[in-house]
C-alpha cells in the first residue's frame, strides 16, 4: 500500500510538472509571438495617420482619422507601379532560375556519380562563406563589360554593358550554391529504386529527373521558391549598385524617397511598406504547408 501511495504521488508530480512545462513553453511561444506581430501592427496603425497625430495616440481618435491618403500618396510619389513591375520581374525571373537550375544541379550532385562530383560540391559549399559584398565589385566590372550589350563591342568597351537594365539585375541571381545544397540533400532522402526500376524500363536520366524525380521534391521546391523570392523582393544591396534610374530600380529603393537629409515623411513610408510586405506574406501563407514540409525532411540523408 505504502508502495502504491508513493507510485502514485511521483505519477501525480510529473504530471504537474508536464503542465508546468507546457504552460511556460506556450506562454514563451505566444510572447515570441506577439513580439513578431507587433512591428507589423505599429506599421499599419503608422501608415493610417498623418505626420502630425504619430506621437498623439488614442484608439478612438485612430478610428476617426484614418487617413487612406497615405496610400495614394506613396503609389504616386515613388512611382510605385514601375517598381512593382521591376521588383515583380526580378523577384519572379530569380525564382524560377533559383527553382529550375537548383534542381537540376542537385539533382545530378545528389544521384549521378561523375568524376570530381564531391570535390565540385564541396567548391559549390565553399562559395556559401563568401560575404556578398566581396563579390560587388567583380559583378559589377563583369557587367559593366558584358560583350554586345548596352552600346559595348564584342570584346566588352564602348557602352554601359548591362548596368541600369534588368538582365544585370536579374543574372548573378538566377543561381544560389544554397539552392543547389538544399536540393541536393532532398533529393538524396528519395528512394533510390525509383530511379532504378525506370533505369531498367529503358528511361534515361533526364525522363528520371522530370517524370519521377522532380514530382516527388515539390516541397523542397516551394521552399526554396519562397526563400529566392523573398530574398529577390527584399534585396536593397545589388539593385542600390546596378540601378542608376527608374528603368530598373526595386521597391526597396523606392521607399528612400520619403526620407531625406531632416524628414522623414513616416505615414506614407510606413504605407509603401505595406505595400511591399503584402506580397510576401500572401506567398508565406499558401506555401507555408509545403515550406514547412521541405525544412523538416531536408538533410534527412547524408
Amino acid at each position: 500500500m505504502y508502495t502504491k501511495l508513493v507510485n502514485n504521488s511521483k505519477s501525480g508530480l510529473g504530471r504537474k510538472a508536464k503542465l508546468l512545462t507546457r504552460v511556460l513553453l506556450y506562454g514563451f511561444l505566444m510572447l515570441a509571438g506577439i513580439s513578431m506581430v507587433v512591428p507589423f501592427v505599429i506599421m499599419l496603425i503608422t501608415s493610417l495617420r498623418p505626420n502630425y497625430q504619430l506621437t498623439n495616440f488614442t484608439f478612438y481618435s485612430f478610428l476617426s482619422n484614418l487617413n487612406w491618403s497615405n496610400y495614394v500618396a506613396a503609389w504616386q510619389r515613388a512611382s510605385f507601379s514601375q517598381y512593382t513591375l521591376n521588383t515583380t520581374i526580378y523577384a519572379v525571373a530569380s525564382t524560377i532560375g533559383q527553382v529550375s537550375l537548383g534542381a537540376m544541379a542537385g539533382y545530378a550532385f545528389g544521384r549521378l556519380k561523375f568524376r570530381g562530383c564531391n570535390i565540385l560540391f564541396v567548391l559549390v559549399l565553399i562559395t556559401m562563406m563568401i560575404p556578398f559584398q566581396m563579390l560587388l565589385v567583380p559583378l559589377f566590372v563583369m557587367l559593366r563589360h558584358w560583350p554586345l550589350a548596352g552600346g559595348n563591342d564584342l570584346l566588352g568597351a564602348g557602352g554601359k554593358g548591362l548596368i541600369d537594365s534588368l538582365p544585370g539585375l536579374i543574372l548573378p541571381n538566377l543561381v544560389t550554391p544554397f539552392g543547389i545544397f538544399l536540393m541536393r540533400q532532398f533529393t538524396l532522402s528519395l528512394p533510390s529504386e525509383l530511379a532504378d526500376a525506370a533505369r531498367i524500363d529503358g528511361a534515361g536520366e533526364f525522363q528520371i529527373f522530370y517524370k519521377i524525380m522532380l514530382p516527388l521534391t515539390k516541397p523542397a521546391l516551394v521552399t526554396l521558391g519562397i526563400f529566392a523570392f523573398q530574398e529577390a523582393w527584399n534585396d536593397f544591396t545589388w539593385p542600390l549598385i546596378i540601378s542608376t534610374s527608374a528603368n530598373s530600380r526595386t521597391l526597396q529603393l523606392g521607399l528612400q524617397v520619403f526620407r531625406d537629409q531632416d524628414l522623414t515623411d513616416w505615414g506614407p513610408l510606413m504605407a509603401g511598406t505595406a505595400i511591399t510586405v503584402l506580397p510576401l506574406l500572401l506567398i508565406f501563407i499558401f506555401g507555408q504547408r509545403y515550406f514547412v514540409e521541405g525544412v523538416a525532411l531536408t538533410g534527412t540523408k547524408a
